[in-house]
């Protein structure tokens, strides 16, 4: 089980730190490097659509890991999906820019971009499972957030690495410093693929091979016999992706481009969240095993409607001490409306076709949500010249995936 929770936690946090350093770059870097034809604001408009369009290929990928993962198992998908990021990522660290070789440079970023999102849409599915799967009855919450912690434990390991690139000086930043985080990918997927070779196949999955019982068209059956849990698990994702990519990735930017703050100091607040955001997401996981998936997802979307409005007030103090404390009460809302998610949405599909419905509703919600949240917030701060406004955006996407937790049937003892 240590090697099984190991194996889920650090490929993971790979997979997302390499899908983070993306979000930070575009934040920070990307409008200049590929989008140098447009005025400032366009270039970061621009390359947040970029990070959006990645989450459209999330479904495909979804779809198309979910069908071997379901057919062949768990463990072929999860290594083939940590190589295709790793790939995407390091092709994004060698990518010349528009001044090197013209329109060919934002094409091939949106390609890349693309590969990553097909990676994405089936890497959370199998880490998830594996997990969920190989745990002892009573604690499929606790060591599915293995999965789970690999979000802000990338988002971590993303800002640490572009604060050590941030002793550079801007012009070495912009010539070559921001290719070094994507560079090191390099060493990470390796440690990644030496853990992953060496953990066992599911035995959920062992069983059902050795019964003949795989489906052969999973999405098919997941569409017939489980159309409302699909419809449910995706929406009630929205809130959390949307608000999440809010704050790991819009917030630098408006940090650093509207509020004019240093941009380590950003980083550093950022970082703490991302703290606050993994321990709250393993205190969560473990509490549904006690009290039931439902009632601990209900607190964390109730804490994601209530809090945008006061989130952004503080922000905008430029105090780093209240920045903190904002991000810290928001990132508790995502841990707990995060943290039981791999075993709830394990529970909610069968296991002939488990891989496909949790990857599937996951990646359907991801780009619901967080597909678009950057260029959406960046785009109503700009329209009215105020937070305010992202606040509302966060606001009605909260209601909407509260809605759906409270039609979720608890499936914790299933």
């Amino acid at each position: 089980m240590r090697r099984v929770a190991l194996a889920s936690a650090v490929g993971t946090t790979i997979e997302w730190y390499d899908y983070f350093i993306y979000s930070t770059a575009a934040a920070l870097v990307f409008g200049s490097q590929f989008f140098t034809t447009l005025e400032p604001a366009s270039a970061t408009l621009a390359a947040f659509a970029t990070l959006g369009v990645g989450f459209l290929a999330r479904p495909i990928g979804g779809i198309l890991w979910g069908h071997f993962g379901d057919r062949v198992g768990r463990k072929a998908m999860l290594i083939a999906s940590l190589l295709l990021m790793g790939f995407a990522t390091v092709g994004v660290g060698l990518l010349p820019t528009y001044d090197q070789i013209g329109i060919a440079a934002p094409v091939l970023l949106l390609v890349l971009r693309l590969l990553q999102g097909l990676s994405a849409g089936g890497e959370w599915g199998g880490a998830a499972l594996m997990a969920v799967e190989h745990a002892p009855a009573g604690r499929r919450g606790l060591y599915g957030s293995y999965s789970q912690i690999g979000v802000p434990a990338g988002l971590i390991l993303a800002q640490l690495v572009f604060v050590a690139v941030g002793v550079l000086d801007d012009e070495q930043f912009q010539a070559w410093g921001w290719r070094l985080p994507f560079l090191f990918s390099i060493v990470l997927v390796a440690v990644g693929l030496f853990i992953r070779l060496r953990i066992e196949e599911s035995p959920v999955f062992k069983a059902l091979k050795t019964d003949q019982v795989r489906a052969r068209l999973p999405m098919l059956d997941v569409l017939r016999e489980r159309p409302r849990e699909l419809v449910i698990a995706s929406v009630s994702f929205i809130a959390n992706t949307a608000i999440g990519y809010v704050f790991l990735a819009y917030l630098l930017s408006y940090g650093t481009s509207v509020l004019e703050v240093d941009r380590t100091t950003m980083l550093i607040v950022v970082i703490i969240g991302s703290v606050s955001w993994l321990v709250s997401i393993v205190a969560s996981a473990r509490w549904s095993d006690s009290i039931g998936r439902k009632p601990v997802y209900l607190v964390g979307s109730v804490l994601l409607v209530v809090w945008p409005v006061p989130f952004f007030l503080l922000i905008d103090t430029r105090s780093t001490a209240l920045m903190i404390l904002s991000v810290i009460v928001l990132t508790i809302g995502l841990g707990a409306s995060y943290g039981p998610q791999s075993a709830l949405f394990a529970e909610m599909f069968d296991a002939r076709y488990r891989y496909s419905g949790a990857s599937f509703s996951y990646a359907v919600g991801a780009v619901l949500g967080g597909g678009f949240a950057p260029l959406i917030a960046t785009w109503l701060q700009t329209s009215t010249g105020t937070s305010l406004s992202v606040s509302g955006y966060m606001v009605v996407v909260a209601v909407i995936s509260l809605l759906a937790v409270m039609a979720i049937r608890e499936t914790r003892r299933r």
